[in-house]
């Protein structure tokens, strides 16, 4: 088994003369055995997808959902992989991303397509249009987890399993409980008024990514796209080495502005001004494996055609008046696992959501993994040891009952 988890050279071969006319993107760096597909969801989206293990049908699926900015692209060393442990291995890219968007999205379209249910079933019609009644593991990485996490929490019926990376699933949404017989109730923080109040005033990169501006400001960056992913990607990997992450204390503003500015940002910047001061050197770039230009192109071309606002979407709609309170107090009742960098900051920047995962929020939770030499893009910075932690837990999660 551990001689499949080796990526293909082509893989990484970007040089060489091999191109494969099957897929829409990253024709000079995606391996034969891999190939692009439209299908459409039956919710209002005609998905480009990615996969792998698609000659012999009856395989269980798995599903491998990006976050942003990223794409399809982001699972490109799980793909062949996961397909060679047996699994029809299926990578869409999501609503509003890469080859799944025909026209830009703009800031005054429609938002409500983007709230959780809704991407949930995003998933879940793709899952009924290929053919599967039941996926064996939703994976997720960044904003792919919490979608990961409340597909298995809502229809654990299909979603057999789930894998999280980066993002901890600390649990549904709570409802105030007793609260008729409390004469006070406790009112609600203004974090962004807080961290506006510091001495040196910052902002919360979510309230930024919400705004009207962000879009705009990131598609239309000084240097460039290309070059606003590129810093953006070395900013929160292990090779940065401001990045060491500890757990923080409260949900206050003094604690969340002990992180790096891509999290907690300088109040009077935006995102492409925060992360130009950590371009790498040319050096870096042409020594960097995990995110060759090769690969880089591909991100930088979809979103440069795109614009960011379809993954930009999610910050701005989590619920829908309230909808989510339903399912106040249930479970992650699947065979889950969580996996992350060890350098990621994305584990602790909700303060406590780390332990609540370990401690309630999911209860058949098989392995926690912080890889080492990996910071917030895991699955690219460590892939070996990325598949390797995805193979052994799709082998022991068919055990669990």
């Amino acid at each position: 088994m551990l001689a499949n988890l080796a990526l293909p050279a082509a893989v990484t071969a970007a040089d060489s003369d091999w191109r494969n006319p099957e897929v829409q993107y990253g024709q000079d760096t995606l391996p034969a055995g891999i190939r692009s597909r439209f299908v459409d969801n039956n919710n209002g989206v005609r998905m480009h997808l990615l996969e792998a293990g698609f000659e012999n049908r009856g395989r269980p699926c798995v599903v491998l959902l990006h976050g942003f900015p990223e794409l399809a692209y982001t699972w490109r060393n799980q793909l062949l992989p996961l397909a060679r442990a047996g699994f029809h291995v299926v990578a869409p890219d999501l609503r509003g991303c890469g080859r799944s968007v025909v026209d830009p999205v703009h800031f005054d379209d429609d938002v409500l397509p983007y709230s959780l249910l809704n991407r949930v079933s995003d998933v879940l019609g793709l899952a009924r249009a290929l053919g599967y009644r039941k996926v064996a593991a939703v994976v997720g990485h960044d904003w792919g987890g919490p979608t990961a996490a409340w597909c298995a929490v809502l229809r654990p019926d299909v979603f057999q399993s789930a894998v999280l990376l980066s993002t901890p699933f600390a649990g549904t949404a709570e409802l105030p409980f007793d609260t008729a017989n409390q004469s006070r109730i406790k009112p609600e923080v203004d974090i962004e008024e807080k961290l506006a109040a510091l001495p040196k005033p910052r902002k919360h990169y979510q309230w930024y990514s919400a705004t009207r501006g962000a879009n705009e400001e990131m598609w239309q960056a000084p240097q460039g796209v290309h070059d606003l992913l590129r810093a953006l990607f070395y900013y929160k990997s292990a090779d940065w080495t401001g990045n060491q992450p500890f757990p923080l204390k409260a949900w206050t503003a003094a604690e969340l502005a002990k992180m790096p500015a891509y999290y907690i940002m300088d109040l009077n910047r935006g995102i492409a001004e925060t992360v130009a001061e950590q371009m790498p050197s040319p050096e870096y770039v042409a020594a960097c494996r995990w995110m060759t230009e090769a690969n880089l192109q591909v991100c930088a071309s979809e979103y440069g055609r795109t614009g960011f606002q379809g993954g930009l979407n999610l910050y701005r709609i989590f619920d829908v008046a309230g909808d989510l309170h339903v399912f106040a107090g249930r479970t992650l009742d699947v065979p889950s696992c969580y996996i992350a960098g060890a350098r990621e900051w994305g584990v602790y920047q909700t303060p406590g959501a780390f332990a609540a995962m370990q401690h309630g929020a999911c209860t058949k939770l098989l392995g926690v993994h912080l890889v080492k030499g990996a910071g917030h893009s895991v699955a690219e910075e460590q892939p070996e040891e990325v598949n390797r932690l995805l193979i052994e837990f799709l082998q022991k999660a068919k055990t669990v009952t």
